[in-house]
């Protein structure tokens, strides 16, 4: 795999656009300079690696177009450190993303060549500081909660109930929300036991978020 001159000035060109489109949080534009995202999509795209859409994967999925991934991103609020729970591996672009801002990233897919493609390909960019499960996201990971963030990146008809018992006291999940084509970018923080806080954002188009697992 390899990360060439042109493919760097590419992601600078990329994050100019981010910030036109509004990104204004630096980190967050700072480690999409930094991931090389064609290595997350198939090499028959690799020419638009750069452009601002989103491409096909594998099992009917999508990596979200960048500008979808850095907006997700900033409304996360990732410190250094934050244990943030992702829903819907997928490439692994955006756990990247996330691991690069120095979070502790527990990512989960129902996919099971999804996430162990991924999970090969954290090794390869040498991320040690995301781990991936095989599992149902609506169920999240309670063995390993309670999480600083959650982020799901599949458009939830409902907001899973079993992930916000998994958010700590003041922590945040971010989703987008709808049962139809658009959805509403939603942000939930968790007040005390049984109060949260809800946000509604922009509008975008994701993947549904299906229930069980597939091999």
């Amino acid at each position: 795999m390899l990360d060439t001159y042109r493919h760097q000035g590419l992601r600078k060109r990329l994050v100019q656009e981010l910030k036109e489109l509004g990104i204004k949080d630096w980190n967050v534009l700072n480690a999409i300079e930094k991931i090389p995202r064609h290595f997350f999509i198939e090499s028959a795209f690799e020419d638009d690696a750069y452009e601002n859409k989103p491409f096909p994967i594998e099992r009917g999925q999508t990596i979200s177009n960048p500008y979808t991934v850095a907006y997700q991103t900033e409304l996360l609020e990732v410190k250094a450190g934050d244990k943030i729970l992702e829903i819907g591996t997928g490439s692994g672009y955006q756990a990247a993303v996330l691991a690069t801002l120095q979070a502790q990233v527990y990512t989960i897919e129902r996919h099971q060549p999804l996430s162990t493609k991924a999970k090969i390909l954290f090794t390869q960019l040498g991320y040690p500081n995301i781990q991936t499960f095989y599992g149902d996201g609506f169920k999240g990971l309670p063995q390993q909660a309670p999480f600083d963030k959650i982020l799901i990146t599949a458009a939830a008809p409902e907001i899973p109930k079993q992930l916000l018992v998994q958010l700590k006291i003041g922590g945040c999940m971010v989703l987008p929300f709808g049962k139809g084509d658009i959805q509403e970018m939603l942000k939930i923080v968790r007040l005390d036991k049984n109060e949260f806080e809800k946000e509604t954002f922009s509008t975008f188009t994701f993947v549904p978020m299906l229930k069980g697992i597939e091999d």
